[in-house]
């Protein structure tokens, strides 16, 4: 119950722009890069240490510094952490949310690499200078706060480093503390071993006491160890218990897992939750059945501003005798109360129709229609036909997305009520509707069923269908 609560106010966050993540060493792990302890074991082997014994790393890498020099620290990041790896799962689906402040320790340039592949601009930040800047046309800012790679005799990693660090790097904890008290802050792959954390984390309750700002973390449940003795490991349970309490002294609610890959899961059901407000409408029209024209443009356009009105996003291709309605329905709505809904609850995907080659129009075309179904977490299908050589058939571009909507895990609404492929998709849906559908109630199968009536009205039909999506959504 506790986890799905954490979920339903991590959601709330998300859809109010108000979600931030706090990436650690753990979230970059499964991407082949080294935790701290692996990283400098074999700087412990130099100074004849066994880092399995040390508790205390960054006492550690300092001993290797007075040592030697620095420059064996510096040789020792860049041989782990210059590898261009393969981003997570977990980067993939962050980098598509509306996040757009990051926080990480890592040196890794994972966080910024996912937000590139997602078409998204990040303004990363590890130097004070940086800070001062504005990258034009950004999305999400990185902030870095152990540095970059690409600047290892910069990384912040010895005791000299964190006992400067509030000197040197002052305005990244001011940011950090303004972050903290301003937005959610979510916690991946973070141990909270951390001094500078732990610094602002203390200044933040001294400054707000109970009032601090809720966050949350993952955090794997101890298991026994192979030939660990019954009372070490009831010891280290409750070391676990009581860090999970001294957490909540910063308003920091821990979400328990068995597993790692349950954090992935987690973050799936978010994606999946914030994208159930967002509607992919595919349809493609040269004729209308029997509604004809004038009907059928009536009941796009009311469906569109009832999508709108009910706080749903539309995503749309500009699709023939289609289209122009979808468009026209979703800004009369959102023009009319610009008070209660945004511009982009509208995200147009026109397909470019400048491409001569067969070929190369085909892949264009492709990519464009993966692209706006990423955005959705339900699609409706309307009519689907197109005219070929003087005859009318059904639209193989709909075929296409419904597809690709399928492969995605998209809810898929055929409203086969209209028509042509789409009633081809309802048909095929309402023929395996537990395999479509496994986690929607019999309720909203039923009307789901109903979507294919062609003795309701247009009015009735959009009302079956924004009931499905409430309860797609609830």
């Amino acid at each position: 119950m506790k986890k799905i609560i954490a979920k339903k106010k991590i959601l709330k966050n998300l859809k109010e722009n108000n979600l931030a993540i706090f990436a650690g060493a753990g979230m970059s792990m499964s991407s082949g890069y080294v935790n701290w302890s692996n990283l400098l074991n074999p700087l412990a082997e130099e100074i004849d240490l066994d880092v399995d014994k040390e508790d205390d790393l960054v006492s550690l890498a300092q001993y290797h510094c007075n040592e030697f020099s620095r420059s064996g620290i510096n040789q020792v990041l860049l041989d782990e952490f210059s590898r261009d790896l393969n981003i997570t799962e977990n980067h993939k689906i962050l980098a598509k949310l509306p996040i757009s402040t990051y926080w990480t320790t890592n040196y890794d340039k994972l966080i910024e690499k996912s937000l590139n592949k997602a078409g998204k601009t990040p303004d990363v930040k590890y130097t004070i200078n940086q800070l001062a800047n504005t990258k034009p046309k950004r999305d999400a800012i990185v902030y870095k706060m152990h540095g970059d790679i690409d600047h290892p005799s910069k990384a912040i990693i010895t005791k000299d480093d964190y006992e400067k660090y509030h000197l040197d790097m002052k305005p990244f904890l001011t940011n950090l503390a303004g972050d903290l008290c301003s937005k959610t802050f979510l916690f991946i792959g973070f141990s909270f071993s951390d001094p500078n954390l732990d610094y602002i984390l203390s200044r933040v309750r001294a400054r707000y006491g109970e009032n601090q700002r809720r966050h949350y973390c993952f955090l794997r449940k101890l298991k026994k160890d192979e030939g660990e003795e019954q009372a070490d490991y009831e010891y280290r349970k409750r070391k676990q218990e009581l860090f999970i309490n001294d957490l909540e002294r910063f308003n920091i609610y821990t979400i328990l897992i068995d597993k790692y890959s349950e954090i992935t899961d987690f973050l799936k059901k978010i994606e999946k939750s914030y994208k159930s407000d967002t509607v992919f409408v595919s349809g493609a029209a040269h004729e209308y059945g029997s509604w004809g024209k004038e009907e059928s443009e009536k009941f796009i356009y009311d469906l569109s501003k009832n999508l709108i009105r009910n706080k749903f996003k539309i995503v749309s291709g500009f699709g023939l005798g289609v289209g122009s309605a979808v468009i026209s329905g979703a800004l009369e709505e959102i023009y009319s109360n610009l008070d209660k809904h945004s511009k982009n609850h509208l995200i147009l995907r026109p397909f470019p129709q400048n491409i001569s080659d067969d070929e190369e129009r085909a892949v264009v075309w492709s990519d464009y229609r993966k692209d706006m179904i990423s955005y959705a977490g339900i699609a409706i299908f309307l009519f689907g036909n197109k005219i070929v050589n003087g005859e009318v058939v059904k639209s193989d571009g709909m075929r296409k997305e419904f597809k690709i909507a399928k492969e995605n895990n998209l809810i898929l609404l055929p409203i086969g009520a209209t028509g042509y492929i789409a009633k081809d998709f309802h048909n095929e849906i309402v023929s395996n509707i537990d395999d479509f559908y496994p986690d929607l109630s019999q309720k909203l199968k039923d009307k789901i069923i109903n979507l294919n009536d062609e003795a309701k009205n247009s009015d009735e039909i959009i009302e079956n269908i924004i009931d499905i999506l409430i309860g797609i959504r609830e």
